[in-house]
């Protein structure tokens, strides 16, 4: 089995920064795509970000040009950089990735982290 456990969230005041981070653990063989979803309260969960194997990127246009998704493959961790926060990025933030773990049959699963609360206010 694969692990995915985020850290990094917080209270932050409009305009401020935060770092999210998603380390991958367990019987990892190999992690494809990644990505960062959120959800707020009354609210389904959307893609923000996500990123392929070889640094593909792509950002969902209510975060392009405040957020930045990035990956280090050698030490299975994925990153969101969120800046200009707004009381509207207000979610709990999820990591996702599509992973194969060394149990056999191998087969590409979706792993989820538990979340992380991010919360935006002045």
């Amino acid at each position: 089995q694969v692990q995915l456990v985020e850290s990094g969230g917080g209270l932050v005041q409009p305009g401020g920064s935060l770092r999210l981070s998603c380390a991958a653990s367990g019987s990892i063989f190999s992690i494809n795509a990644m990505g960062w979803y959120r959800q707020a309260p009354g609210k389904q969960r959307e893609l923000v970000a996500g990123i392929t194997e070889g640094g593909t990127t792509n950002n969902a246009d209510s975060v392009k040009g405040r957020f930045t998704i990035s990956r280090d493959n050698a030490k299975n961790t994925l990153y969101l950089q969120m800046n200009s926060l707004k009381p509207e990025d207000t979610a709990v933030y999820y990591c996702n990735a599509e992973a194969m773990s060394t149990t056999l049959p191998r087969r590409w699963v979706d792993y989820w982290g538990h979340g992380t609360q991010v919360t935006v206010s002045g």
